[in-house]
């Protein structure tokens, strides 16, 4: 494995990477870096994304149901199950953030015409409207968080993530 740090400035994750090597010779660490790279960006950005969506007194997880139900198309309606399918939270979780955006006046619950016994979700006039302002400040936002990568990069870690997503998102066969 080359040091990292001969091409490139080196992050907190060299560091850590080093400190193994000094540590575990023999042990190779390399999928330390990556890993520990995507996480550390996941860390910092989010405190980043969320100031971005104060001024419209959004919280993330606001903006992600919100933006599920924009993204659904007209009428903007969504099943419970399938907001919480989309968003990758329980639904104990969805219960309690649903009922949180209802109070906000964001979201009501309507009867579902395919099924009598369930309720759907959908945007209300002044939730579509916040998140139509928001998610234009938001792409902004992230624009300018990638901002520091040349398009050629982006474009390389974009492919790169996309390719680890499908990949994690694939159904693992069991082992025998």
């Amino acid at each position: 494995m080359s040091d990292p740090s001969t091409v490139r400035a080196p992050d907190a994750v060299d560091a850590i990477l080093q400190q193994w090597q000094r540590e575990r010779p023999s042990l190779d660490a390399a999928p330390m870096g990556p890993l520990g790279r995507l996480k550390r960006c996941a860390a910092l950005l989010e405190p980043r994304l969320e100031a971005g969506l104060a001024a419209f007194g959004l919280r993330l997880w606001e903006f992600d149901m919100l933006a599920a139900l924009r993204r659904a198309g007209a009428p903007y309606c969504l099943s419970p199950t399938q907001l919480f399918s989309t968003l990758m939270v329980t639904s104990g979780t969805m219960t309690h953030r649903l009922r949180r955006l209802e109070m906000q006046g964001w979201i009501e619950r309507i009867p579902n015409a395919q099924d009598a016994r369930s309720m759907l979700v959908q945007l209300t006039d002044a939730g579509q409207a916040l998140i139509d302002r928001a998610v234009e400040a938001h792409v902004d936002n992230e624009r300018q968080l990638l901002a520091c990568l040349p398009a050629q990069a982006l474009s390389e870690l974009d492919d790169a993530l996309s390719m680890l997503l499908r990949t994690l998102e694939s159904p693992v066969p069991l082992a025998e």
